[in-house]
């Protein structure tokens, strides 16, 4: 059973491994990169711990080291965006995203949001088909990856 904790700003450490790995991991999923963030000084990863509202997954047989991480931004006063989602490849397919998509629908829900967003790479069809299964549905949007604008990502939504 995967256990979801919420990202504290002492877990600036935790956190800034993780995200690391991530994006080492799948560089051309996220709007960011590697080279931007490696950079980034503790107080700069304090803040992101400390603002992000986000969550770490871990498993049991996988001690200590987070397993996935997700984030939830407030983009109006009444929609939220789903961010920065990944899953160690070793702990893919045991619904480990399931789990933390539902953290962040946790925490728009105690938000009063009545709309949640993602944003996916148009390529990525394994976590378009996590969204899918998590009730989120095309929203006719597409936009550049900001990290890489050559390729193209499409938002999804879900109503709350």
């Amino acid at each position: 059973m995967t256990d979801v904790r919420e990202v504290a700003e002492d877990d600036w450490a935790i956190m800034r491994d993780v995200r690391l790995d991530a994006l080492r991991d799948m560089p051309s999923a996220f709007g960011s990169s590697y080279a931007r963030e490696a950079v980034f000084t503790e107080a700069d990863w304090r803040r992101r711990a400390s603002g992000r509202n986000g969550f770490l997954a871990y498993l049991p047989n996988f001690g200590a080291v987070p397993v996935g991480i997700v984030g939830g931004i407030r983009e109006t006063a009444h929609t939220g965006q789903l961010v920065s989602m990944w899953v160690r490849p070793q702990a893919r397919r045991r619904r480990v995203g399931t789990t933390l998509v539902s953290a962040v629908i946790g925490w728009a829900l105690a938000q009063d949001l009545t709309r949640l967003d993602v944003w996916v790479t148009d390529t990525n069809e394994e976590a378009r088909r996590l969204y899918e299964r998590c009730g989120f549905a095309p929203a006719g949007e597409r936009q550049p990856l900001p990290s890489d604008p050559a390729r193209a990502e499409i938002g999804m939504m879900l109503p709350l």
